[in-house]
């Protein structure tokens, strides 16, 4: 496994070139090459976490990730903004989502247990399974397992709170649910979890069966996304040209979930749609609750969102939760402004200030003022989610992006801190979809001078309509000085 080392998006010679170049700045050649093979995957394989209330499901991703991220002091019912982690085992990485923080029984326990597992179900090529191995199968595990007889994928079940010898008797009970072995874990402790992910990776494909764009001709995947009744059915009809997904004035109507093809600008697109995990939700707790987890699903399946923003109100803390949901996702981005034909000019002036402020975030993206009712610019928006596209997929050769970043350093260094000026050496774009940058530097980069540096780089190669990532690495103190 070893010998075979994933350049990311670097050619042969280009590697060569740089591990060289980094080897002559003192770098650790094994450093390096970690740091380009993690900026440089292609999609990763999701791995879905899910299960009833308080089985231990955050606390045993937080094992899974290494770190304290997913929220485990949540009170049932916090929906988070996160879903989905990197996680990293026996050298191989993939995504977790965990449905640990969307604990909510709005609905009745068993139907909330239901959406969530068929969300995590749809979005993941493989599934870890928790029960509680003290309290034995409930009717809601029974439940759980049939969604999950009835979807196919690979699972591995998690007997959880084993936590000593005696407990193990209560794990065996579990082969009754019929999904094989269960593995004994202590999610607390940490008892087992080496086994279980051993098992994992055993169970998880190298890459997500959906690759992107690797199907030559395949349509691109759009997935259309906003608040609920920002007015995403009507656009797609408007789209469609034809009256395909219900319409109705109450929010949260939208049913089933429905790939459309739709032809647009001579191109035929794939309008991933995965509105109907559950019938209509009459709570409109549960109706926002499922919305985030449907946005979450869409944006999974999907290479460009397109956000839907309702300019007739205010832009909301839920607009931007949504934008931030497909930037951290990594995909790519179009802001299309709906009924900005209704607008007066009172409005149209504090709504751009509204843009100016609440978007700076993300004032790389393309944008598109749109009428989904009457359908007015439609024509826009193939052109702002082809330009996004291109975006997300362009790439810097590396003799390039040095000469650049040589000249940006010149111009503008870093301030000083503490006595020292730490200088970026040298960098490569280790992949796409979306950009990823590895900058090798003197000493650590502080937060500002990383902001400036992605502007400039946006400035110079465009990448519009996508996120870009940074990651900086540090020279150890090691090795010979320049």
């Amino acid at each position: 496994m070893n010998d075979q080392h994933d350049h990311g998006a670097l050619g042969d010679t280009e590697y060569a070139e740089f591990m060289e170049l980094a080897a002559e700045e003192g770098f650790d050649p094994e450093d390096v090459e970690g740091a380009i093979e993690e900026a440089g995957h292609g999609p990763l394989p999701v791995l879905a976490v899910v299960g009833r209330p308080n089985v231990g499901k955050s606390t045993l991703v937080n094992r899974f990730i290494g770190r304290r991220e997913a929220v485990v002091e949540d009170k049932p019912g916090v929906t988070r903004d996160r879903v989905t982690y990197e996680a990293e085992w026996a050298g191989r990485r993939f995504k977790v989502v965990d449905t640990g923080g969307w604990e909510q029984d709005v609905l009745g326990i068993d139907a909330s247990v239901a959406a969530q597992a068929e969300f995590a179900i749809e979005a993941a090529d493989a599934v870890v399974f928790v029960v509680d191995a003290t309290v034995g199968a409930t009717d809601t595990d029974e439940a759980v397992v049939k969604l999950l007889r009835r979807a196919g994928k690979p699972v591995v079940l998690a007997a959880n709170k084993v936590d000593g010898p005696s407990a193990e008797a209560d794990a065996a009970m579990l082969w009754s649910l019929g999904l094989g072995e269960p593995y004994p874990v202590s999610a607390l402790h940490g008892r087992g979890t080496g086994d279980l992910l051993d098992q994992v990776l055993e169970a998880l494909p190298d890459a997500p069966a959906q690759t992107f764009g690797a199907a030559v001709g395949g349509p691109r995947r759009i997935a259309l996304i906003g608040r609920p009744n920002v007015g995403k059915s009507s656009l797609l009809n408007k789209v469609a040209g034809e009256e395909r997904v219900v319409v109705n004035e109450m929010a949260g109507t939208t049913r089933d979930p429905v790939d459309e093809l739709i032809e647009l600008g001579g191109t035929t697109w794939k309008f991933v749609d995965t509105a109907g995990i559950r019938k209509k939700v009459h709570l409109q707790e549960g109706a926002d609750y499922y919305a985030s987890l449907r946005t979450a699903a869409a944006v999974e399946k999907a290479e460009v969102a397109v956000v839907l923003i309702d300019t007739s109100e205010s832009i909301s803390v839920q607009d931007q939760r949504i934008i931030t949901m497909a930037v951290e996702a990594g995909r790519a981005l179009v802001i299309a402004y709906n009924k900005w034909d209704t607008l007066d000019e009172e409005r149209r002036y504090y709504l751009e200030r509204e843009i100016e402020t609440e978007m700076q975030q993300v004032s790389w993206a393309p944008r598109v003022n749109v009428s989904a009712s009457t359908g007015r610019h439609m024509e826009k928006l193939v052109p702002a989610i082809e330009t996004a596209l291109e975006g997300w997929e362009t790439r810097v050769p590396t003799g390039r992006l040095n000469a650049f970043l040589g000249e940006l350093v010149a111009a503008h260094p870093h301030p000083i801190r503490g006595g020292k000026q730490p200088r970026i050496l040298f960098g490569t774009q280790a992949g796409t979809k979306p950009p990823r940058f590895v900058l090798f530097a003197s000493g650590f980069l502080e937060h500002g001078y990383r902001r400036f540096v992605e502007r400039r780089l946006r400035e110079e190669f465009g990448f519009e309509g996508t996120p870009i990532h940074i990651s900086v690495r540090v020279r150890e103190k090691r090795g010979k000085k320049k």
